[in-house]
C-alpha cells in the first residue's frame, strides 16, 4: 500500500514537472530581451534625430514593448560621414539585433551590404526599387521593407514654389547627391519642370562641405538665382545650407519641415516622423514572426508646406497671400 502511494506521488510529481516545463520555457522566451538597431545619418544632439528616436520608442511602447526591459534599442548617429555610416552599419549588424531600422536613403545600402538575413525596416528612403534595395514595392522579396518619402515627380513642386516666392527667378542651384538613385531621380524631375518655367539649373554636389560653399559662392555672383535642396544625403548639412542661403541672399526651398524650423525659407515634403511611427508597427510585426519579404513598402500619407516669414522678410521677399493660404504652417 505504501509502495503504491509512493509510486502515485512520484508519478504526479513527474507529471507536474512535465506540465510546468513548457510554461517555464514559454515564460523565458517571452521575457527574452529583444534588440533593435537604429542607424541615422544625423549628428548626435540634432533635434530631429532626438525627435525620431523618441517617436520610435513611444510608438513601440504603445504597442506593448517596455524599453530596457523586454526591448533594447541601439542607436548609431553617423553625422553624414559615409565612412562612419559603413562603420556603424557593421557595428549594428555585429550586435545581432532582431531588427534594424534605417533612416534615410544613404544608410540602407551599407546595412544591406553587411547583412542579407537580419530584417531591415527602412524609413524616409527614396526609390528603394531603383536603388536595388527591394524587388518591388508590393513584394520586397528580401530582408528589407519599409517606407518611402516621396515620388520623384514631387520634386518639380520645389521649382514651382521657388518661382512663386521669387517671380523674377531665372536660375536655381540644385544641391543633390549625384552618386545616389535619389539624387539622380530628383534632379531629372526638377529639370523637367525647370525647363517649362524657364529656370536654368546648376547642380552642386553635397558630399563635401567645401564643394558646397565654393559652388554656391560662384553661383550667387549672378543675380536672379535661388536654391533647391533635395532629399537624400543632405539633412546633416542643413545648417550650412541655410547659412549659405542667408549669406548670399538666395531664396531657397527645402525637402522637410525641420529646415524651416531651423530658419529655411520654404519646405515642402512628407512628414518625417510619420514613417518612423509606422515603422514601429513593422518592427512589432517582425518581432512577432512576420517576414519583411512579405510586407509591402508603403508611400507617405501626408505632405507639408511650411513657410518661414521671418526668413522671407530678411531676404526682402513678399510671399504671395495665395501661397500663404495653402501653407500647412507659417512661422512668424
Amino acid at each position: 500500500m505504501q509502495f503504491g502511494q509512493l509510486k502515485r506521488r512520484q508519478f504526479i510529481t513527474l507529471l507536474g514537472g512535465v506540465a510546468a516545463w513548457p510554461l517555464a520555457a514559454r515564460a523565458q522566451q517571452t521575457e527574452r530581451m529583444r534588440r533593435v538597431g537604429v542607424l541615422m545619418p544625423l549628428t548626435a544632439g540634432d533635434a530631429e534625430a532626438n525627435a525620431r528616436k523618441t517617436v520610435l520608442e513611444q510608438s513601440l511602447q504603445r504597442l506593448g514593448w517596455t524599453i530596457d526591459r523586454d526591448l533594447l534599442i541601439d542607436v548609431r548617429l553617423a553625422g553624414g560621414d559615409p565612412d562612419r555610416v559603413r562603420q556603424f552599419a557593421a557595428e549594428i549588424v555585429a550586435l545581432k539585433p532582431d531588427v534594424i531600422v534605417t533612416v534615410g536613403s544613404v544608410t540602407v545600402a551599407p546595412v544591406l551590404q553587411a547583412t542579407r538575413t537580419i530584417p531591415i525596416v527602412m524609413t524616409n528612403v527614396a526609390d528603394p526599387v531603383g536603388a536595388g534595395f527591394v524587388q518591388s514595392l508590393a513584394r520586397p522579396g528580401g530582408n528589407a521593407t519599409g517606407f518611402t518619402n516621396f515620388e520623384y515627380s514631387m520634386s518639380g513642386k520645389w521649382v514651382e514654389l521657388l518661382k512663386q516666392v521669387s517671380p523674377r527667378l531665372t536660375r536655381a542651384a540644385v544641391l543633390r547627391d549625384a552618386t545616389s538613385a535619389a539624387g539622380i531621380g530628383q534632379f531629372a524631375a526638377i529639370q523637367s519642370v525647370g525647363q517649362s518655367l524657364g529656370v536654368e539649373l546648376t547642380p552642386i554636389g553635397v558630399r563635401d562641405s567645401s564643394e558646397v560653399e565654393h559652388g554656391i559662392a560662384a553661383f550667387s555672383r549672378t543675380g536672379n538665382g535661388g536654391l533647391i535642396v533635395t532629399a537624400g544625403g543632405t539633412a546633416f548639412h542643413r545648417a550650412l545650407f541655410i547659412d549659405l542661403a542667408a549669406r548670399h541672399k538666395l531664396p531657397a526651398v527645402y525637402p522637410f519641415r525641420y529646415y524651416a524650423d531651423d530658419g529655411g525659407l520654404i519646405t515642402y515634403g512628407p512628414d518625417t516622423h510619420d514613417p518612423v511611427r509606422r515603422a514601429a508597427v513593422y518592427v512589432d510585426r517582425i518581432l512577432k514572426g512576420e517576414k519583411p519579404a512579405d510586407m509591402p513598402v508603403q508611400a507617405p500619407t501626408k505632405y507639408q508646406l511650411v513657410i518661414n516669414l521671418k526668413t522671407a522678410r530678411a531676404l526682402g521677399l513678399n510671399v504671395p497671400s495665395t501661397l500663404l493660404a495653402t501653407a500647412d504652417e507659417v512661422i512668424e
